[in-house]
């Protein structure tokens, strides 16, 4: 990510803010990653996808009954929450193609919570768990085929990972 792959973004923390200078590309990724959280926690939304069981895992696994009657009176609630926190990326995004992203702790904690939501949903498409090393993955792809989908997917995941630990680092400082 960066201005032609070469800087990524890092938040800093200045007074009350986490600040990022983000280039047009990571703006691109950052929109794009965002609209389809919330695509897929709305009109995407369907409990036989994976990536949905992992965003709303089952709270009691061996009582499928009780898990049922858990989230009827929660799922609402968490649904909108995750779409709440994805909006909070949109909203913080320039609206030219880079710019400055300067976060509240409330906005920085809403996107620490999306950003996850986002690499929850992404590992499970790309099969990644948490004992992947995300390294030797990248560089199987590349050897593979360096201008697969996969490449850019694996890319976007460490992204996100960098991003969001940059970001706790700055809130947490």
């Amino acid at each position: 990510m960066g201005d032609g792959g070469s800087r990524v973004s890092t938040f800093r923390r200045q007074g009350e803010h986490c600040v990022a200078d983000l280039a047009a590309d990571e703006v691109r990724v950052l929109r794009k990653v965002a609209s389809e959280v919330v695509g897929l926690l709305t009109e995407g939304f369907d409990h036989d996808d994976p990536v949905v069981g992992r965003l709303f895992p089952d709270i009691y696994p061996k009582d499928p009954t009780d898990s049922a009657e858990f989230r009827r009176y929660t799922e609402g609630d968490l649904k909108t929450a995750k779409i709440d926190q994805a909006g909070a990326i949109l909203a913080a995004l320039p609206d030219t193609a880079a710019g400055e992203v300067r976060l509240d702790a409330e906005a920085a904690e809403a996107w620490l919570r999306a950003l996850n939501d986002a690499r929850l949903a992404m590992g499970v498409r790309l099969e990644v768990s948490g004992d992947t090393d995300l390294s030797t993955e990248l560089d199987l792809a590349m050897r593979e085929d360096p201008g697969s989908s996969r490449v850019f997917q694996l890319s976007v995941y460490a992204y996100l990972g960098y991003l969001q630990e940059s970001l706790l680092e700055a809130l947490l400082t």
